[in-house]
């Protein structure tokens, strides 16, 4: 953003709707004139019609020869339970082998259907079946392993535990991040609850156990903005050590709308809050156990790169050159990977950021066409570049709509 755009957006960033009505304005008088073309710092690979979802998972194989994925089976509209997702992984030479292996009716356009890996080369996916929200584990032919009584949202990376939260409370608060089917969970009724609240399960045992309610979490640092609020979980991650689960505390009405980020220490049985002042949006895990994330701290918006999960110490990355939000995901434990949303021009951007020396390179430039723009919280179907990275560092993906179409897009890491 520039000085302008950043002056406006500090008045207006606390008020969704009038910062998404500027929005509009401001980028429908840009339309008026000539735009350019998409750009890539290298040769990209593009799948039209596939999407993996958001950022906090890792669709690539540990021999980053497959890349999980799902595929499209309707037109740009918001899905109905009765609408069926492919997924299943591209491989072969230049990923252009697609290999599906089930359907899912518990998907949206942000997050997909939860796909992931776990252990012994097996994959997990949330799926609906008469009425019943539910994760179901498969092999690499499609061959049902194990069907879990509850959706899942991370699992670990030793893949014993799996995170677990109302995806009902979840879409009654962000529409599009839940599915079309609410859950007995949700407790919409009640704002603070010790009904509801962030679970884990037991991925072997298919066992499921409350690890925090809503009104434990909401008295930890209680603040006074939390009042006459609705409280609920979202965005959960877990540490590569698979000691610490992360997530997000969100409380709003109307247009008030807080966050802040927890830690919780399966260890010591410790929660742990970050010392932001209402705002955090995305954050990643390193392998140091340390946490970039986008929020706001001594009230400026930046991301931040959290040495600890104390969350104690703590630097801006690259400020003020980059200065709007994005989702992150880390290359190595220094680097990591962060997209835009769109500007004036409707582009968005793609950069790899040295948390350390602050370095910022340019990996993509491309075009987010107008009817791609959610019209209203109800039919949230944009597309976030989303960026992924393989573990061994070599292979870049993300979303794109840059062809017209909702793409998953692959290239070299630089």
């Amino acid at each position: 953003m520039n000085k302008i755009e950043s002056y406006v957006y500090k008045k207006v960033k606390n008020n969704y709707l009038l910062k998404n009505s500027l929005r509009n304005i401001y980028q429908g008088f840009f339309d008026l004139l000539p735009n350019y073309d998409s750009k890539f710092s290298s040769s990209l690979l593009v799948r039209e019609g596939y999407y993996f979802g958001f950022h906090d998972l890792d669709p690539f194989s540990r021999d980053s020869q497959k890349v999980l994925c799902n595929r499209l089976l309707i037109p740009l509209r918001m899905p109905t339970p009765q609408d069926a997702l492919e997924i299943g992984y591209l491989d072969g030479k230049d990923f252009s082998d697609w290999h599906c292996l089930a359907k899912t009716h518990a998907w949206n356009y942000h997050k997909g259907c939860r796909l992931q890996w776990t252990k012994d080369k097996r994959i997990v996916y949330n799926d609906c079946e008469n009425g019943q929200l539910c994760a179901k584990v498969i092999d690499m032919k499609g061959n049902m392993v194990q069907k879990l009584n509850y959706p899942i949202d991370t699992v670990s990376y030793d893949g014993k535990l799996a995170t677990n939260f109302s995806y009902g409370r979840l879409e009654q608060n962000m529409p599009g991040y839940g599915y079309c089917v609410s859950d007995a969970d949700a407790v919409l009724s009640e704002g603070i609850t010790e009904k509801t609240g962030l679970y884990l399960i037991d991925m072997e045992r298919n066992t499921r156990k409350m690890l925090l309610s809503i009104q434990q979490i909401s008295e930890f640092e209680h603040e006074p903005s939390m009042d006459d609020k609705m409280h609920f979980v979202t965005h959960t991650e877990f540490s590569y050590d698979n000691r610490y689960v992360a997530f997000l505390h969100r409380w709003y009405k109307g247009v008030s709308r807080h966050t802040r980020l927890m830690v919780y220490d399966l260890q010591e049985h410790q929660l742990m809050a970050s010392p932001t002042t209402g705002m955090v949006s995305h954050y990643a895990w390193n392998h140091l156990n340390g946490i970039v994330a986008y929020c706001r701290v001594e009230d400026v918006d930046s991301h931040v790169y959290f040495s600890s999960p104390e969350m104690k110490e703590w630097k801006r990355c690259a400020y003020p050159v980059l200065n709007s939000d994005g989702h992150q995901h880390f290359i190595d434990d220094d680097w990591f990977l962060v997209d835009t949303y769109p500007d004036k021009w409707r582009h968005v951007r793609l950069y790899k950021v040295n948390r350390v020396t602050d370095e910022i390179v340019l990996l993509a430039d491309a075009k987010s066409p107008k009817s791609f723009v959610s019209p209203s919280e109800h039919k949230h179907w944009k597309c976030d570049l989303h960026p992924r990275c393989s573990a061994d560092g070599k292979w870049i993906c993300f979303d794109s709509v840059h062809t017209g179409k909702r793409s998953l897009c692959i290239m070299p890491s630089l």
